[in-house]
């Protein structure tokens, strides 16, 4: 901790003195990454460690405002044609890559080249980045392409609605041919981008600091953005020592619960505990992101008991939501008694196909038609230990009905390649939005999104889910496109290759020095806003 604490301190002293090297009163703005971060590069931003970081060093054709909304980023406006298949962007002439040694200590101006060549970095199987999928069975051949240098063009073999707000993924992020070129694999651990922040100095497991982008393009009220001087990021695994590092005024942000200090942060009823409330103010709004366990159905891969419906559905009908939210997370969240799609999207069933999400009796009867109790072989779930609580209450819910289930606790960056490989055969999982549309929740069960290719981490396949998924991608009307979520949510429901838990809520506290903060259903800080009042 001493040490951390030691470089936090050197981190705020490095940051540069003015002309007349006099040290200012400089604003930093410090927060935890327990996870710890893999990459700074946009195309391996597929965790919500790496998005958060990426989202202040790089920017895209679009971003998303307060209502998950696309407005303009670096184009600053778009037209689409009337076959819904040509997007044609005008970008801004005034957006510079930050200074780096791939451009000679220099910057340099991006133009419409640059997004051609990110664009097809991200579909280059030699690049073999995760969010490659995003523009699987959509981009026509050769469909980027440079106009001008301010004018980018993107042709797509088909209308689909979701594709304006699909390109805010920090997927879609543009870097520079000279720095992935000059850093080749090391780009990661050397980032050159365009947002208000510029990579400074990063000391593996312990911080990473960035620094104010003195030409950043964004102005706010003709203010140039943005208004803090560095951003500092912490690792400490230790949920526990990060909030007391927060209490103590070393961090001015703390995101999430978990059940090793919920009841530090929150009363019962979910709200912030009163002696907290002096300095730290609490953010709480909905999340949309899905828990759930995922079940590995791959014929060619499933054993028993996982291949048989019956006991799938026996598994969900046997836990109690409601109950766990209310004792392992004070409230936070919302039990789960619809689909996979959380609620706040289009799309979203507020009941359980099938009869109440919690129902032992049915649980029974269900265990009855797989014959699992002619075998009862023990099953594993996965989890990383912040959520072993969550397994553990689990656990005796199933074994009450009579299935025997181990607990399998591994590190967070474990399960992540595991699940890719199709490795896992029960696992806690989540699936946060990448953009605003049902769409994203339900490619996770495309057949031709397999992992590692894709979201598909369960490799579910079913012929039918896929012709409606297929149909929704050209269906412009959107009644019609919401109809089709819904179908495709009831064969989940019914095929049950995932048990949904809840849908997730936000909660973050704030230092009450740090004000215009922007915060999201995404749950992703916008730091380029925020100001710290240092007094």
């Amino acid at each position: 901790m001493n040490r951390i604490l030691v470089l936090i301190h050197i981190g705020m002293l490095l940051i540069s003195c003015n002309s007349s090297n006099i040290q200012e009163a400089k604003t930093v703005f410090s927060y935890n990454s327990e996870n710890g971060i893999t990459s700074l590069d946009p195309a391996f931003a597929s965790s919500q460690d790496n998005i958060w970081a990426v989202n202040q060093l790089f920017n895209g054709l679009v971003q998303l405002d307060q209502d998950l909304l696309p407005k303009p980023n670096i184009a600053k406006l778009w037209k689409i044609d009337s076959t819904g298949k040509i997007y044609t962007f005008t970008l801004r002439d005034d957006v510079y890559f930050h200074k780096s040694k791939c451009f000679g200590d220099a910057s340099r101006l991006v133009t419409s080249t640059d997004f051609v060549y990110s664009f097809n970095r991200i579909i280059d199987p030699l690049t073999a980045s995760p969010g490659a999928w995003i523009f699987n069975d959509i981009i026509a051949p050769n469909g980027f392409e440079a106009i001008d240098d301010t004018t980018f063009q993107i042709t797509i073999l088909r209308p689909f609605a979701p594709f304006l707000s699909m390109l805010s993924m920090p997927y879609c992020c543009v870097v520079p041919k000279e720095g992935i070129d000059f850093y080749q694999k090391a780009f990661a651990q050397n980032p050159v981008g365009t947002g208000p922040f510029q990579f400074f100095l990063w000391e593996k497991d312990v911080n990473l600091v960035l620094h104010k982008n003195p030409q950043y393009f964004e102005f706010e009220n003709k203010e140039r953005l943005p208004y803090l001087d560095a951003v500092n990021i912490s690792f400490v695994a230790n949920k526990q020592m990060a909030l007391l590092l927060f209490r103590k005024g070393k961090l001015d942000l703390f995101n999430g619960i978990s059940s090793k200090v919920k009841d530090v942060i929150l009363d019962g009823n979910g709200e912030l505990q009163p002696e907290l409330a002096e300095t730290i103010k609490m953010e709480k709004m909905p999340f949309l992101n899905t828990e759930y366990l995922a079940i590995q159905i791959d014929p060619a891969v499933v054993t028993s008991p996982w291949d048989n419906v019956h006991f799938r559905r026996a598994v969900s009908y046997a836990i109690d939501r409601e109950r766990m939210i209310k004792h392992l997370r004070n409230g936070v969240g919302q039990p789960a008694v619809g689909g996979f799609i959380p609620v706040g999207l289009k799309g979203h069933m507020g009941q359980d196909l099938y009869g109440k999400a919690y129902d032992p009796e049915k649980a029974k009867e269900a265990l009855k038609y797989s014959n699992y109790l002619d075998n009862p072989v023990p099953i594993v779930v996965t989890t990383t230990n912040d959520y072993l609580d969550l397994c553990i209450f689990i656990q005796k819910q199933l074994g009450d009905i009579g299935i025997v289930c181990e607990i399998d606790v591994r590190p967070a960056s474990e399960i992540k390649e595991q699940k890719r490989n199709g490795n896992l055969a029960f696992f806690r999982a989540s699936w946060i939005m990448d953009y605003p549309d049902a769409e994203n929740y339900l490619s996770c069960f495309y057949s031709k999104n397999f992992s590692p290719n894709g979201p598909n981490y369960t490799h579910f396949n079913d012929p039918q889910y896929d012709w409606l998924y297929e149909k929704s991608l050209v269906e412009t009307n959107d009644s019609y496109r919401i109809n089709l979520y819904e179908q495709m949510d009831r064969i989940i429901l019914r095929e049950a290759p995932v048990v949904v838990l809840f849908y997730d809520q936000s909660i973050r506290l704030l230092n009450k020095r740090i004000t215009g903060l922007v915060n999201n259903p995404l749950n992703i800080p916008t730091l380029k806003y925020a100001r710290k009042n240092n007094d």
